[in-house]
């Protein structure tokens, strides 16, 4: 064999064994999940509900009535009650996971797999049972905390250290489905996520497989420690798709907290309604980066309200914790309590200030009323024509001025082609601010439409079905 030859093998066998030992390496390094399986399995429980629901007749569809006067008028309204209601309850049910988190039988689950139960059994691991009751549940953060009455039960250990990182190892346990104790794994996907209708926790999203029957269960890091509580996915078929997201340990420790002590869960509340600041704002309120809460409303006689905020200022920070989005601010001031003072900087017309704010209790949301204004001035009349922006605009109804809680403004009659219907402005919205100008009527709007810079952007307030939200629109040429 020729010495090309020889150190040509040589260096293959070289490059076979670096391949295997890099492929065991690899596979050596991934994580082992069967202890802590066999260590904390037992302390994860399932938890069933059931729930009484008036039905109608066997076979008749829900909310039909019988018709009155008929044959067996008298013979149905003797067995089934009046308007054929049955005398009778039915009874559905309903399956989701929890943990043991003291050996005095507290255990914590979601607020949904409990909500309107009227009764809730706990099933160990060893397949025990428990009624439970409700020590207290909380909508908003989707924490409820149940007792057993049971001793030296198993527990599991708690991470409320808010150290989690993005990549980490991760493990659910859980009951999707009805399958008992099924294990998932994967990694933390993001931190902080702010979803729809749950403005008050930043959710852990991981790419842990959840499905229905794993709400409420734990999600485990590799040391042992629960970091999460699985809540929620986002699906569009209903079942999982890569996309889950859990309550964070401290977020529902500090909840489990106020439920022991007052049954009850306290919140600061500062009375806004913020949105996210995308480029095209960021551009139109002369900001150099698309960050912080831009405030679109401000609640009448709110916290927010007495510090002197206003529609247009954008909150870049929070006790000195920066934002950078608007689904940063309401867990901050909600972990905050009530009566505390805070901290707000803000931008307003392009300088940063502080501004010192009391913050008030969260109000239930049964409760959140608010105070109403409206003026009362002489309405002007309707623009004739479509002005530069391709719009034609009406007064707006005192009623509706009433109901939005603004002064003046005017609301679209028509749009046509142009820069308004370009950001997807429409017939039917009240715009009651452009440029920072509060629009005190339709003359007026044409003042300030008129008196715009050409070629820049600025900030358009528009009110429009759940709220008001400002948008960016690019002023053209005067024709």
């Amino acid at each position: 064999m020729s010495m090309n030859a020889r150190i040509l093998r040589v260096a293959a066998l070289a490059l076979v064994t670096l391949f295997l030992v890099g492929t065991a390496a690899a596979r050596s390094g991934l994580p082992d999940f069967t202890e802590l399986v066999k260590e904390q399995k037992d302390a994860v429980v399932n938890i069933s509900t059931t729930q009484k629901v008036e039905g109608g007749i066997p076979g008749m569809p829900p909310g039909m009535e019988l018709p009155e006067g008929g044959p067996w008028d008298d013979l149905f309204r003797r067995f089934f009650g009046e308007n054929g209601a049955p005398r009778r309850e039915f009874e559905t049910t309903s399956l989701g996971s929890g943990f043991i988190i003291s050996a005095d039988g507290y255990v914590l689950t979601n607020h949904h797999v409990i909500a309107e139960a009227e009764s809730i059994r706990v099933r160990m691991s060893d397949r025990s049972e428990y009624e439970a009751e409700v020590v207290g549940s909380d909508p908003r953060s989707d924490i409820a905390l149940l007792k057993v009455d049971a001793e030296g039960l198993p527990t599991v250990e708690m991470d409320d250290s808010g150290t989690v990182e993005v990549g980490e190892w991760v493990m659910a346990i859980g009951t999707p489905f009805g399958f008992e104790h099924s294990v998932s794994v994967g990694v933390v996907s993001a931190l902080g996520r702010s979803l729809p209708n749950d403005a008050y926790v930043p959710f852990i999203q991981t790419d842990v497989a959840i499905n229905p029957g794993n709400s409420g269960g734990p999600l485990f890091n590799l040391d042992g420690e629960v970091i999460g509580i699985n809540s929620q996915i986002y699906s569009r078929t209903g079942g999982y798709q890569g996309v889950s997201f859990a309550i964070p340990a401290d977020v529902a420790m500090e909840v489990v907290r106020d439920l022991r002590e007052d049954g009850r869960v306290t919140r600061g509340w500062l009375g806004v309604l913020v949105q996210d600041v995308d480029r095209e704002l960021a551009e139109s309120f002369g900001m150099e980066q698309a960050a912080g809460a831009l405030v679109a409303q401000v609640v009448p006689e709110g916290p927010a309200a007495e510090a002197g905020l206003k529609p247009g200022d954008v909150i870049t920070e929070f006790n000195g914790e920066p934002l950078p989005e608007s689904g940063s601010l309401p867990p901050l001031v909600g972990r905050s309590a009530p009566d505390e003072e805070a901290t707000l900087t803000v931008l307003r017309n392009g300088e940063e200030r502080e501004i010192e704010v009391t913050l008030g209790e969260l109000p239930e949301e049964k409760e959140m009323a608010r105070a109403h204004g409206g003026g009362s001035g002489k309405p002007d009349s309707a623009s004739k024509g479509a002005d530069r922006l391709g719009l034609r605009v009406e007064p707006v109804p005192g009623q509706l001025r009433q109901r939005l809680e603004i002064e003046g403004g005017v609301v679209i009659a028509d749009v046509e082609r142009g820069p308004a219907a370009r950001i997807g402005l429409r017939r039917g919205d009240v715009i009651s601010m452009i440029a920072g100008e509060r629009i005190r009527g339709v003359d007026h709007f044409h003042e300030v439409v008129t008196g715009l810079e050409a070629g820049r952007q600025v900030p358009v307030l528009v009110h429009r079905g759940q709220g008001p939200r400002f948008m960016a629109l690019e002023v053209p040429e005067a024709e």
